[in-house]
């Protein structure tokens, strides 16, 4: 496979060109405008941040990319789709009011915020996965798959599980459903907290398979025989009482979250960009953010996921360490070995080369890149 070109531009801002028309700059020069967005609806793929973390891409980014995309025919909307877990960003609604408070509204960026997977976060396609060895039928939020084109805008930094958020985890695990974001991080089937159930019997309202009974004291438990693990009723339970603990490997999270990113792209334009800034040693999806790992790096861009996020992460590893980061902190504890890999020695049980080589492997792309540095 030939290389892929990553175009790459630094976060220095001289006095007559700011960061937006810099972005603007290494966007076009990567090749956007190969796209035909003429009168086609562009999904721009962010993460809003989690409220309280104050490490997410500014909404300024987000106003630049669909400004582009305007400029060149486009009706770009931003969009996420709802979390597995019990946060702000849960259901559509207080997902939206998540992104509002923290900048992103249609005043602010010049487009609309749309949730990708619907209210509860069941709104969903299956696509194929071409070549999927883990998954064989990628369950995708409806509004990512009805766009017309696809855009990725992330924020790279590290990860607890993956090792770093880059393209790829922004695409595959970030427009996966709920039923998709549990297909690849968990195993098994969800169960009831019955401390925490009210009795309602939303759940057991949107569960098609019969699953879901209430004992003499109206709580909820879920029979493993008759669930197919769908994940509806983790978005139907107004309390949190319903979860799925059973998390995989995470080599094997980062292999089917490479897959899902192959099922969203698989048949349509599409566009990467990976702001390095602010690289906080976990995800955006906390609702705080630790101190950086690393200065902030730059700005790159691909129409190759995978070697953007190789790009990303050399460059990453060739700046110093922070001092008093996480970072800074794992390898000067006594007994520290030194992995010589930024994102292995903040978070040592990931290896983030297990997605990118399978993402390769799968005809995602290729490792391979040759980076042209943009003035």
């Amino acid at each position: 496979m030939e290389k892929a070109t990553v175009y790459f531009t630094d976060m220095r801002a001289r006095p007559g060109l700011n960061l937006q028309q810099k972005l603007e700059k290494l966007m076009r020069r990567a090749g956007i405008e190969q796209i035909d967005f003429q009168d086609k609806f562009t999904a721009i793929k962010i993460h809003f941040g989690e409220p309280g973390n104050l490490s997410y891409l500014r909404p300024n980014f987000a106003k630049t990319v669909a400004d582009v995309v305007e400029s060149l025919g486009g009706k770009p909307f931003l969009t996420d789709c709802n979390t597995l877990y019990v946060g702000r960003r849960k259901n559509a609604l207080d997902h939206m009011d998540a992104a509002y408070e923290n900048g992103f509204s249609p005043f602010s960026t010049g487009c609309h915020v749309i949730i990708a997977d619907g209210l509860k976060g069941t709104d969903e396609v299956e696509v194929p996965v071409q070549g999927g060895e883990y998954v064989k039928s990628a369950k995708i939020g409806r509004a990512v798959m009805d766009a017309d084109v696809f855009i990725s805008l992330a924020h790279f930094k590290g990860h607890e599980s993956t090792g770093f958020g880059g393209a790829i985890k922004n695409v595959g695990m970030g427009c996966g459903s709920r039923a998709g974001k549990m297909e690849m991080h968990c195993g098994g089937k969800p169960s009831v907290d019955q401390e925490l159930c009210r009795g309602c019997h939303m759940c057991a309202r949107n569960c098609a398979h019969d699953a879901i009974s209430f004992d003499e004291n109206r709580k909820a438990s879920i029979d493993h025989n008759k669930c197919v693990g769908c994940g509806r009723c983790i978005g139907a339970c107004n309390f949190d009482a319903i979860a799925n603990n059973n998390y995989h490997a995470n080599d094997e999270l980062n292999c089917k979250m490479a897959e899902y990113a192959k099922a969203v792209v698989d048949g349509r334009p599409a566009f990467y960009v990976n702001i390095v800034n602010q690289v906080s040693p976990n995800c955006d999806c906390h609702g705080e953010n630790d101190a950086a790992i690393i200065p902030d790096v730059g700005m790159f861009a691909s129409f190759d996921p995978v070697a953007l996020d190789v790009a990303c992460a050399d460059a990453c590893n060739r700046m110093p360490v922070l001092p008093g980061s996480q970072l800074y902190e794992n390898l000067h504890r006594e007994g520290a070995c030194d992995l010589h890999d930024h994102f292995c020695n903040s978070a040592p049980d990931t290896n983030w080369k297990s997605c990118v080589e399978h993402g390769e492997k799968i005809g995602l792309g290729t490792r391979s890149y040759e980076l042209v540095t943009v003035r």
